[in-house]
């Protein structure tokens, strides 16, 4: 099982890695329209992820401890909370968001791409959270958890990881940083993906009764960067409707690889 697990716990970093390679093929430039269309993709791949890997698995698996209607309330204090540490983390951490906006006020004091990388990394987390709670959930021998659904997380997210990867990388270079430096940081991005879900797994085989908890606050987690950063970025400016397809695309997507490999 452990070989599972690790290659399960490597797939997203693998996708991120994959990603930034783009800018060894691409022009300098990142296509407006392209990035609108692949940050629509990977918000609907989040979004979906969210629902049909998480939420209703820590539904799921609520249901075993606690009787009746009341089910839902470890999944929504787990929500709530994934929500409100991100609101503050997003508060207190000095970070650029995926628009690669100029800084105002104390974020100025950052190097640009040092900012560029915080904001990856505050993106990137919530999704590594979910890869070791999903893994942890399989390893505590949860029914509504088997190898597939968690594999289908993996893969969703090491898909949606493939777009920003090259979302990193080809702005990074085409602000006149070398090619393979450029692969170096959007590689470095998605580092802290498997660090998460390595930490997450430790964490939850100490303390199972909270998995349901950490399933919905990987989910809460997951959406707040949604709708904070991908969503907004993706529907700013020209090309909304393609990014609002790539949504879609990206939802149904995940939603098929959960239920498919589920």
């Amino acid at each position: 099982m452990l070989p599972e697990i690790i290659i399960g716990v490597l797939l997203p970093f693998a996708g991120t890695t994959l990603g930034a390679a783009l800018v060894f093929l691409m022009k300098d430039k990142v296509n407006q329209l392209i990035q609108k269309i692949l940050l629509g993709f990977a918000s609907g791949v989040m979004m979906a992820a969210s629902v049909w890997s998480l939420l209703i698995p820590s539904i799921e698996m609520a249901s075993d401890s606690v009787s009746g209607r009341s089910n839902f309330i470890p999944t929504l204090i787990g929500f709530a909370v994934g929500i409100a540490v991100l609101i503050a983390i997003d508060k207190s951490v000095p970070h650029l968001h995926l628009g690669l906006d100029e800084p105002e006020g104390p974020k100025s004091t950052l190097h640009k791409t040092t900012m560029m990388i915080l904001a990856v990394a505050i993106h990137n987390l919530p999704e590594g959270m979910a890869v070791g709670a999903i893994f942890a959930g399989m390893l505590a021998d949860n029914a509504s958890i088997s190898f597939t659904a968690a594999l289908a997380l993996s893969i969703g997210i090491a898909i949606q990881n493939f777009p920003e990867g090259a979302i990193v990388s080809m702005p990074l270079r085409s602000e006149g940083m070398s090619k393979s430096k450029a692969f170096g940081y959007g590689t470095l991005s998605g580092l802290v993906e498997p660090i998460g879900a390595v930490l997450t797994i430790l964490l939850s085989r100490i303390m199972v009764p909270l998995l349901p908890y950490l399933l919905s606050f990987a989910a809460g987690a997951m959406i707040f960067v949604t709708v904070e950063e991908t969503i907004p970025e993706a529907s700013e400016g020209k090309h909304s409707n393609f990014a609002t397809i790539g949504f879609a695309a990206g939802f149904m997507l995940m939603m098929v690889l959960d239920v498919a490999l589920g």
